[in-house]
């Protein structure tokens, strides 16, 4: 069994499991952080950015002032952003059998799998996790492709040229393989390819292994699969919570016994509490709109927004904020909240009790009804002419590089009274502002990861007790910045075998039993013998037939007898003979009783040796060796072949013939 590791985002996993003849594919992340070196895709024209010098090398012999600018010191390429993929080149893509996705933020690299490398497999997801990454891919596709950039930027990858470069252009590695976006006609065929699947619903693949999603608690739909044979077991946990927010409980139970658990996911703020971070949001909104101010969080369509807007649906009114407007502005803003509200089966119990009362499971409906809460496919239209000031604004894209928030940030960033709150914890905040600077709002920083923390990690690890954990190698030591802090790790005994991109793992434990069916007619002429008490043991003579991975035991076919005849027929091939099989001996020889058998036919001059592996007899009279070990019995005897057929006697006289 091998696993091969396509992606070092420990977040945003790409795994290759081998496992008996199948070829399956764990999650399809995609690492957006490398957008963060690309200038902002500006909605309407930005005299800042428009103004900012190019890069000239400081001898003069390298000009890029037509693909770098730069801004507050620091240098960023002019065109469309581009992510870096998962590694292609590891392994044959073509191979691969079945893709498993465990939530929709870790298949936003599907189209780059599915439609560039001749794979002809299937993919597995829920409905929630297909809709919503749906709905991801197009809002991603819609921000590319409404503010097109004519010019591609090469030069600055070339290695001579990037060592000039100053920091952190000059570190990135693996330039080359970064990717534009895809296109929408692409993101249709990836997910043509997807096959809904159901919690606790069992697919079978080739009649090799069986793989199930079980609800791992972190947003609408998310998974954790087990991948079975009769015999092997192997858990793959990617972006679980054990905390109650809208999403169904995560399945823990299913995880036991677990040959080899895969641990993926985990929390990117292991020190920072959720419920905090909800208050420290509610609170910074509500200073600034009181201020005078206007609040802008940069955000995904789905997910946390859900968790934001009923957190705010219950302090809107204790804040005196009843007045103050709050705007979601995606191209598929409407869906996303539709969505949410449909997906009845896939939420927590509480919320799947409201569905029958009949109100709507999230408080959001109740927002949008009062008109707290208005939603926008884009800044142009309909919001121009709603769109009133104090007001908060929820909006695309986290990194601040595309979507409506490029727009604000533009026209809010020189005021002071304005604040900017971060609620996803996917890229640097100082990162995302660094191609704002200088920058007068106000920044806050409250990032809201739901997943599991080490501390929650541990616990669920000794309750499910797997033989073996495999994770990225980030998991196995302290933070960079908090190298004192051994409690941001995992500790386990026995360790945990690290991995990291392009790494392939030989995982640690063999495959060591198959199941094979025997037919009726087989079974029943079987004579089994009793070797110990409860235990019974048969011979079988049969062919083994082999198909579609299940294996079964066919009485040997008996030779056919030809009829007589005068005439010569060409040569047919014959069925192989049945040779009647010798009788299988079982137990041990006991040393004391066998010397005394020996004695009782004469033979009493015996030297007994004791080796690594049983006891040699040396007969001294009759010149011959017997040889005890556990798993035979070998006489060594010259030219007396009627002394050998009495020891040969007397030792099966202890064993059992089967």
């Amino acid at each position: 069994m091998k696993l091969y590791c396509l992606s070092g985002h420990p977040t945003l996993p790409c795994n290759v499991l081998k496992f008996k003849s199948t070829t399956i594919m764990l999650d399809c992340g995609l690492d957006m952080t490398s957008a963060l070196n690309f200038l902002p895709l500006s909605l309407v024209h930005s005299p800042r950015l428009s103004k900012l010098p190019g890069w000239v090398s400081k001898d003069g012999t390298v000009n890029l002032e037509k693909e770098l600018k730069e801004c507050a010191g620091r240098l960023f390429v002019d065109s469309l952003p581009e992510f870096c993929l998962p590694e292609r080149e590891l392994l044959d893509l073509s191979t691969i059998d079945v893709i498993l996705i465990s939530n929709y933020h870790c298949m936003m690299a599907l189209p780059y799998i599915t439609e560039h490398t001749g794979f002809t497999g299937t993919i597995y997801a829920t409905e929630p996790t297909l809709q919503i990454g749906r709905l991801l891919m197009e809002e991603l596709v819609n921000f590319m492709e409404r503010v097109p950039k004519a010019q591609t930027t090469t030069c600055w990858k070339n290695k001579d040229i990037q060592r000039l470069l100053p920091g952190p252009l000059k570190e990135v590695v693996d330039v080359w393989t970064w990717k534009k976006c895809y296109s929408l006609q692409e993101v249709n065929s990836a997910l043509s390819k997807v096959q809904l699947v159901g919690y606790s619903q069992k697919v079978e693949l080739f009649g090799a292994v069986q793989v199930t999603p079980l609800s791992s608690g972190y947003s609408l739909g998310s998974s954790n699969w087990i991948i079975q044979s009769h015999y092997e077991k192997v858990s793959y946990v990617s972006g679980s919570s054990l905390l109650t927010t809208h999403p169904q409980p995560m399945d823990q139970s299913s995880l036991k016994n677990s040959d080899v658990l895969i641990l993926t996911g985990l929390t990117q703020i292991p020190t920072a509490n959720p419920d905090g971070m909800l208050g420290e949001f509610c609170s910074n909104l509500a200073m600034t709109i009181r201020a005078g101010g206007n609040v802008l969080v940069p955000c995904y369509s789905s997910g946390v927004i859900y968790d934001l807007l009923e957190c705010l649906h219950q302090f809107i009114d204790s804040a005196n904020l009843g007045t103050t407007p709050f705007y979601f502005i995606s191209p598929v803003a409407n869906s996303s909240l539709e969505f949410s509200q449909i997906f009845a089966e896939w939420l927590c119990q509480n919320k799947q009790s409201k569905v029958y009362l009949p109100e709507p499971p999230f408080p959001h409906a109740e927002l949008i009804q009062t008109n707290k809460l208005k939603h926008y496919p884009s800044i142009n239209g309909d919001f121009s002419n709603d769109f009133r000031q104090p007001c908060v604004v929820f909006t695309g894209h986290p990194s601040l590089r595309f979507g409506d928030v490029v727009h604000f940030m533009e026209l809010w960033g020189k005021s002071s009274l304005n604040t900017i709150i971060f609620t996803e914890p996917d890229f640097s905040y100082l990162d995302a502002l660094a191609a704002y600077q200088p920058l007068a709002m106000k920044c806050v920083y409250c990032p809201i990861d739901t997943r599991l923390n080490f501390h929650q990690v541990s616990k669920l690890l000794k309750e499910v007790q797997p033989l073996h954990v495999v994770c990225p190698e980030q998991y196995t030591q302290p933070p960079l910045s908090q190298g004192h802090r051994s409690d941001l790790m995992l500790e386990l005994q026995p360790p945990p075998v690290p991995y990291r991109r392009c790494a392939v793992l030989g995982l640690p434990f063999r495959r060591r039993y198959e199941r094979i069916q025997l037919l009726p007619e087989l079974a029943k002429s079987l004579v089994p013998s009793e070797v110990k008490p409860g235990i019974s043991v048969a011979t079988v003579s049969a062919v083994l037939q082999s198909k579609d991975n299940k294996h079964m035991l066919q009485p040997a076919p008996k030779p056919a007898t030809a009829p007589p005849s005068k005439k010569r027929k060409r040569m047919v091939e014959e069925p192989p003979e049945v040779l009647t099989p010798k009788p299988l001996l079982s137990g041990a020889v006991p040393l004391e009783l066998f010397l005394a058998t020996l004695s009782k036919h004469g033979i009493t001059e015996v030297k007994v040796e004791d080796t690594a592996d049983g006891h040699i007899l040396h007969l001294q009279a009759e010149d011959t060796l017997i040889q005890l070990e556990e798993d035979g019995t070998h006489i060594v005897c010259d030219n007396n072949e009627s002394l050998r057929t009495v020891l040969r006697d007397l030792v099966l006289h202890f064993l059992q013939k089967l």
